[in-house]
């Protein structure tokens, strides 16, 4: 079933901002939280992430409802790539190097001010090419 596109980028919204914040006053916590989000958005998709709740529950009801519609796959593909990217950023954070973790936590941040600011999701595009390179048409 396909999902409301404004969703993930609400959520990029979200992170593009969680993410500000970590980089700004090293938060290995608040950083621990946007690992979190992502990996209940991977291992659920992004309508079980806090983020995807919170779009359905607040956010949507006041905007309307959906005129554009995306396959869910991309998007929670995107979301395990932040979860990876996250968790680096959390080791760095905690046990170090100090740098690993900011450059961690700053190539999520460029990835989600992407999707929030313009609608370019690298992972939704990851995903794209991994499954044009993999699946083989006969």
């Amino acid at each position: 079933m396909d999902i409301d596109a404004r969703g993930p980028r609400f959520g990029a919204a979200v992170t593009t901002v969680i993410l500000a914040v970590v980089l700004i006053t090293g938060s290995a916590w608040l950083l621990a939280w946007q690992t979190l989000a992502f990996a209940l958005g991977a291992a659920g998709g992004v309508g079980r992430s806090p983020y995807g709740w919170l779009f359905r529950r607040v956010v949507r009801p006041r905007i309307g409802p959906p005129t554009e519609f995306e396959a869910p796959e991309p998007p929670r593909f995107a979301q395990a790539v932040g979860l990876a990217f996250a968790s680096v950023g959390l080791v760095g954070y905690t046990a170090g190097p100090e740098w690993l973790g900011l450059a961690a936590a700053g190539a999520a941040l460029a990835a989600a001010f992407l999707n929030a600011a313009f609608g370019y999701c690298l992972g939704c595009e990851m995903y794209l090419l991994i499954r044009r390179v993999t699946v083989h048409t006969e």
